[in-house]
């Protein structure tokens, strides 16, 4: 598996997120990220579904740790992503977002929308991602990592069938105590 600690991403867009996926490739490639691009060509991007289907497939293979995802809102192409096995895909506006994604939500997949995030918060937004893992910058918040392992951990092997004939609840369910909240922490 190509990892982000290695500085290798994969990345793919529809028409409407292909000029962001450019910028974004472009500030990633100077700053020495291996980026692999699945949507090299504007006129052969295919439909936004389509597109997220084949980055979600890079995660689902395991062939990449971490995936950038471009369309015009985020979240067609996000939606379609979340139809792979062990994607965990995020939609993100904002460089505290697309941060959280990642250190709270173990997310692999951040989409971006064309049509509200500007080339540079674009490129903001994948630094944050892309260098951030789960817990990063909460190491002082006593249980914070366990929190949301759990959380992941239950996503990752949702059986919904499993779920609803234990009356909609999480068969098995883990616990962890979350301390309180460090004094100074933004979010």
């Amino acid at each position: 598996m190509k990892l982000a600690k290695d500085r290798h991403v994969v990345v793919g867009a529809d028409f409407a997120g292909f000029p962001l996926k450019e910028s974004v490739k472009a500030h990633l490639t100077e700053r020495g990220w291996t980026v692999e691009d699945l949507t090299p060509t504007l006129e052969e991007t295919d439909m936004y579904h389509r597109v997220g289907f084949l980055v979600g497939a890079q995660i689902a293979e395991r062939r990449y740790e971490k995936a950038l995802a471009f369309c015009g809102s985020g979240m067609g192409i996000h939606v379609a992503a979340s139809r792979c096995p062990h994607v965990h895909a995020a939609v993100c506006e904002s460089v505290a977002t697309a941060k959280r994604a990642a250190t709270a939500n173990s997310c692999n997949v951040l989409a971006m929308g064309a049509f509200y995030v500007a080339p540079r918060l674009g490129c903001a937004m994948a630094d944050a991602f892309l260098e951030h893992a789960l817990g990063d910058g909460y190491e002082d918040w006593d249980g914070f990592f366990e929190y949301h392992e759990i959380g992941f951990d239950e996503c990752e092997r949702f059986d919904y069938a499993a779920y609803r004939d234990n009356g909609f609840r999480v068969p098995e369910p883990r616990e962890a105590r979350l301390g309180p909240e460090p004094r100074g922490l933004a979010f």
